[in-house]
C-alpha cells in the first residue's frame, strides 16, 4: 500500500494556486483530470479509492490536482466561472511543477471536454488518451443527437443544486454504493468540501456551455474510451459517439450503471487503463492475510418479507443494516460486502469478531429479528475489496449450522481467544460441506 502523498501547490500562469498530488513509481507519468465532487486531500481517507490509486500507483507515476475553484485549490466567485484556457493553464503548471514533459492523461466524468480540448491542442505533451464516462458536448444538438435536451438544462441544475451532497445524489452517480454506509458519508462528505451546491450547479453550467465535438477529429494520440453501460448521468450513446468521432480510438463498454469512477467495479476499470496503456492486462495478485472472517444472516428471511411486504421488508432491512455497520465500527470490522439478508465482515482479532457478533445478535432481536453468526480465523485471499480462500467457505458453512440468535465458532477461534473471558458451549464434530476434514464448532455463551 503507497503512503499517502503530500498535497503541493503549482501557481498557474494567471496566478491561481493549483493543489496537486503525485504517487507511484512506474515507469509512465499519467495525469488524470475529474469531476467536481473529490478534493484531493480526500482521496486516500477511503478503502475503496485508495485501492485504486494503489492499482494505478503500480504501473504508473500519477499527478492528480483539484481545478481551480475545487477543494484546496484557489477559489473561483459565483460569477467569474473558470474557463478552458484557465482549466490547460492549471494542467500545464502542474505538470511543469511535477517534472512531467510528456504524459498520458485520464479524464473522468466532466473533466472530459477540457481533457481533450488540450489533448488536440498540445499533442507532443501528451502520450495517450484514456476517456471515462465523458462526453463531447452535455447538451443535446442537430448535430450532436446524444446530449439533454436544452429545455430541460434549467431543471436539471436545479437539481444538482438540491441534491448535492445528499443520499439521492448518491443514488443517481453512484447506485452501486447506496448499501454501503461508510462509503457513502466519505462521498457526501468529499462533496461537501469540493465546494457548495451553487459551485457544483454552476460547473456543471460551464460544462454545458462546453462543446468540444469539433475538435475530435484532431486528437491524434492513442484513444481508449470506456463507458458504463446504465450510466444515468452520462448516457452511453456519449461514449459511443466519441469512439466513433475519434481517430483509431479503441471501445470498451463496461457493465454497471455507477457514473464515478470509484464505485462498483474499480478492479475492472483499472484492468482497462494499465492494459491500454502498458500493453499488457496485469497479472492477478493475491495478498494472503489473517483474518477473523465473520458470516451473519437472518433466519427465516423469506418468510418475514412476506409477510410483511415489500415496503415494510425494505424499511425494516435498511434498520438491519445500519445497526449491522454501527457494530462494524465500533469493533473495527471492515465489511466486506453483504449478502441480501446478510454481512461478509472481517477482524483483525477474533474477540473484538465475538463481542461484535453478541452486539448484533441482541441489537438485531431489538427489531425483531433472528439472525444466526459464523465465525472462522484463518488465511484469506484479498484482491481489492473482495476476500476468499478456504477461510472464507469455512466461515460461511459454520453459519448455516448455527441456530436462530446462535454465535457458532470454529476450535481455531476458541483457541485463539483463551483468556478473554468468554465462554463457550460445545456444538462437537460436523462436516462442512465443501471443506476438507472434520470441525469441531462451539457456541458463545450468551
Amino acid at each position: 500500500m503507497l503512503a499517502v502523498p503530500e498535497t503541493r501547490y503549482a501557481e498557474s500562469a494567471d496566478g491561481v494556486q493549483v493543489a496537486y498530488q503525485v504517487w507511484g513509481e512506474g515507469p509512465l507519468d499519467l495525469v488524470a483530470s475529474r469531476d467536481a465532487s473529490l478534493p484531493v486531500d480526500m482521496l486516500w481517507e477511503e478503502p475503496k479509492m485508495r485501492s485504486f490509486l494503489d492499482r494505478l500507483g503500480l504501473f504508473s507515476r500519477n499527478i492528480w490536482s483539484d481545478g481551480r475553484g475545487v477543494g484546496s485549490s484557489d477559489a473561483v466567485t459565483l460569477t467569474a466561472a473558470p474557463t478552458l484556457d484557465g482549466w490547460n493553464d492549471d494542467r500545464a503548471a502542474v505538470t511543469a511543477a511535477a517534472g512531467s514533459e510528456r504524459a498520458a492523461a485520464l479524464a473522468l466524468g466532466e473533466a472530459g471536454p477540457a481533457t481533450m480540448w488540450y489533448v488536440a491542442t498540445y499533442p507532443e505533451r501528451v502520450s495517450a488518451l484514456v476517456l471515462y464516462n465523458t462526453f463531447a458536448r452535455f447538451l443535446r444538438s442537430p448535430d450532436y443527437p446524444c446530449g439533454l435536451p436544452p429545455e430541460r438544462a434549467e431543471r436539471y441544475l436545479e437539481a444538482v443544486r438540491t441534491t448535492w451532497a445528499t443520499m439521492t445524489q448518491v443514488e443517481f452517480v453512484a447506485p452501486s454504493m447506496v448499501s454501503n454506509e461508510q462509503w457513502c458519508r466519505w462521498f457526501m462528505r468529499a462533496a461537501r468540501l469540493s465546494g457548495s451546491p451553487n459551485s457544483a450547479a454552476l460547473f456543471l453550467e460551464l460544462v454545458m456551455e462546453t462543446n468540444v465535438h469539433h475538435v475530435l477529429a484532431s486528437i491524434q494520440v492513442p484513444t481508449l474510451v470506456l463507458h458504463r453501460r446504465g450510466n444515468r448521468h452520462v448516457r452511453v450513446e456519449h461514449g459511443r459517439y466519441l469512439a466513433e468521432h475519434i481517430p483509431g480510438a479503441i471501445y470498451r463498454e463496461l457493465e454497471g450503471d455507477d457514473h464515478v469512477f470509484f464505485a462498483g467495479d474499480s478492479d475492472g476499470l483499472a484492468d482497462e487503463i494499465e492494459e491500454f496503456l502498458t500493453g499488457a492486462r496485469p497479472t492477478v495478485l493475491s495478498d494472503r492475510v489473517l483474518a477473523t472472517v465473520l458470516f451473519t444472516d437472518i433466519v427465516g428471511s423469506s418468510e418475514k418479507a412476506a409477510e410483511l411486504g415489500d415496503r415494510r421488508w425494505r424499511k425494516l432491512l435498511d434498520a438491519h443494516d445500519a445497526v449491522v455497520r454501527t457494530q462494524l465500527e465500533r469493533f473495527r470490522g471492515r465489511e466486506v460486502k453483504t449478502t441480501g439478508d446478510g454481512f461478509l465482515a472481517t477482524f483483525d482479532g477474533p474477540a473484538r469478531a465475538i463481542r461484535c457478533a453478541i452486539e448484533l445478535t441482541a441489537g438485531l432481536r431489538a427489531l425483531g429479528l433472528d439472525i444466526r453468526a459464523g465465525l472462522h480465523t484463518g488465511e484469506v485471499e484479498v484482491r481489492g475489496d473482495d476476500i476468499g480462500g478456504i477461510a472464507v467457505h469455512t466461515g460461511a458453512r459454520i453459519a448455516t449450522l448455527a441456530r436462530a440468535g446462535e454465535v457458532l465458532v470454529s476450535s481455531t477461534v476458541k483457541d485463539l481467544v483463551a483468556g478473554s473471558g468468554i465462554e463457550f458451549d460445545d456444538r462437537g464434530e460436523h462436516d462442512l460441506k465443501g471443506v476438507p476434514g472434520s470441525w469441531h464448532l462451539f457456541a458463545v455463551k450468551p
